[in-house]
């Protein structure tokens, strides 16, 4: 018994399982199935991609708005609060759109 990666999910599973136990993927050599797993995979995570770079976006644009609530620059607990929201926010939306277009070379 060796273990291989589902074309479906990529989770490693036995080869001798009829199915994956993780997502229900009928293990098939049919290639045209296999095709279309591994395009699944691809939308999924690319999807993920998009919905983290907004999340990091939503970040950065709540910590400038808590930064600037009432109209002039915060003092208190809302300085460094919204200027650590925004550098987070910035950051992780830099690192998600390069983890973007690495996805997008290395599908092309």
């Amino acid at each position: 018994m060796a273990l291989i990666h589902c074309p479906s999910c990529a989770k490693r599973i036995s080869d001798k399982a009829p199915f994956c136990p993780h997502c229900q993927f009928a293990r098939t050599d049919d290639p045209e199935s296999l095709e279309r797993a591994a395009r699944i995979r691809q939308i999924k995570h690319n999807q993920s991609l998009m919905t983290h770079s907004f999340i990091a976006l939503f970040a950065f644009v709540g910590g400038f708005a808590l930064w600037w609530w009432g109209g002039e620059a915060a003092d208190g607990w809302r300085a460094p609060a919204g200027i650590g929201l925004m550098s987070a926010g910035f950051v992780g939306y830099l690192i998600t759109r390069v983890r973007i277009v690495l996805a997008k070379r290395s599908k092309g």
